[in-house]
């Protein structure tokens, strides 16, 4: 199997925005329409699941490498800024809230965290977005854990420190 098209390496950690923080353990050839197609083999520790992503699919469906560590701290550091209000239409901020998911930056993650946090202060969130919000939220916390290669709990203690600190 040719080494020219592949993006990430074995051993990597990835980020596949809509499922989570993983780790390639392989990357395998299968037969697809009679035509070898290699896949990636994605680890998911966070719903303990294994996932195959064609290689030449992976960017389409915005898996990414895990930030630098500068980007890390931008991030961290982007929860703790003045926001725009965000629509007070749940259905309007959900879909702008997914659009932003599915792009899948850090960045976009974070503003994702950031708004939903300071809406869930003024009114409860509905369920629909309560899921998206803890999502982004453990998104954000593995990311930036990985990152800054410190412990989940102590991330987690930075974001809520920093999102109280508004």
């Amino acid at each position: 199997m040719d080494n020219v098209d592949r993006i990430f390496q074995l051993d990597q950690k990835v980020v596949y925005p809509s499922q989570g923080v993983g780790v390639i353990i392989s990357i395998e050839e299968k037969d697809f329409k009679n035509e070898k197609t290699p896949y990636y083999v994605i680890y998911l520790e966070v719903s303990d699941m294994t996932i195959m992503v064609p290689v030449n699919k992976a960017v389409d469906l915005g898996i990414r490498a895990i930030v630098p560590q500068e980007e890390a701290q931008r991030a961290l550091e982007l929860i703790s800024e003045d926001y725009e209000p965000i629509p007070s239409d749940w259905k309007l901020r959900y879909q702008m809230n997914l659009d932003l998911l599915k792009k899948g930056s850090v960045m976009d993650i974070a503003t994702i965290v950031r708004s939903l946090y300071h809406r869930s202060k003024v009114k409860e969130l509905p369920i629909l977005e309560r899921k998206l919000y803890d999502s982004a939220l453990k998104l954000l916390e593995d990311e930036v854990s990985y990152s800054l290669q410190k412990p989940k709990d102590e991330v987690e203690n930075l974001i809520f420190t920093r999102l109280e600190a508004k």
